[in-house]
């Protein structure tokens, strides 16, 4: 297809989603119900709008794990799941992760792979 083709079908259907977290994720383009990635929640912080790929915008499915890699939440409107079921999966996740962040706002949190105490030796304080 040439390098052309290559750059052209890399944006259509990208090997691999970018968390706002900064890490790389391949997406399954096999996998039943559509296009999915698999990554922890946490990496997702900031992102209001949900992820699509192809020039008809085709929404990716989002298989979301713990902080361990355990399955939590599997969605397809990510702004949906932050309005809806979010502040349960939180509240539960607050109790077996206590050192991860779990902002009551998570569109609007930074997004970050590290613990609290990790950042916060980093960054200084964090509010969540």
């Amino acid at each position: 297809i040439g390098w052309d083709g290559k750059q052209q079908l890399d944006r259509l259907a990208p090997p691999d989603f970018r968390s706002p977290a900064g890490s790389s994720h391949a997406i399954d383009y096999a996998a039943e119900g559509g296009p999915r990635v698999e990554l922890r929640v946490q990496a997702l912080f900031g992102l209001a709008e949900h992820p699509t790929v192809g020039s008809q915008r085709i929404p990716l499915v989002l298989s979301l794990t713990s902080p361990a890699g355990r399955p939590i939440q599997t969605t397809r409107d990510l702004p949906g799941f932050w309005a809806g079921n979010w502040r349960d999966v939180a509240k539960e996740m607050r109790g077996r992760y206590p050192r991860h962040p779990w902002p009551d706002d998570p569109a609007g949190a930074s997004a970050t792979l590290r613990t609290k105490n990790a950042d916060a030796r980093e960054h200084g304080p964090r509010k969540s």
